[in-house]
């Protein structure tokens, strides 16, 4: 049976290849997958969960960061949704349902989980 030694062995090895290519690194991920496997406790990496250099979204201050190239997308992008959601909601609320009811059943539709 392959030992835990020679898998880090045949890891460092594939490391330290100096031009590494395809097979290299399926080699790589084949001698990582099957420590990971024969050897859970002793090989398992810390893994970070989360963003990697962005602050986690509630740090953003719920700022919109919708990308659109439309008029309406680039006057939101950057704004707070505390400022955007009450005027869109008036909007829907009052102007749609009122000039084009259908449009505004289906827009509810859509958006209902």
């Amino acid at each position: 049976m392959i030992t835990e030694q020679d898998l880090q062995e045949a890891i460092a090895e594939c490391q330290g290849e100096k031009h590494p290519n395809a097979s290299t690194c399926m080699k790589l991920a084949a001698f990582y997958t099957i420590r990971n496997e024969l050897y859970p406790a002793k090989s398992a990496e810390p893994v970070v969960r989360g963003y990697s250099y962005a602050p986690p979204p509630e740090a953003v201050g719920n700022t919109i960061t919708y990308e659109s190239d439309t008029e309406f997308g680039r006057t939101i992008r950057g704004r707070s949704q505390a400022e955007i959601w009450p005027i869109v909601d008036e909007l829907v609320s009052d102007a749609l349902r009122v000039v084009n009811p259908r449009l505004y059943a289906a827009f509810l539709r859509k958006i209902r989980p």
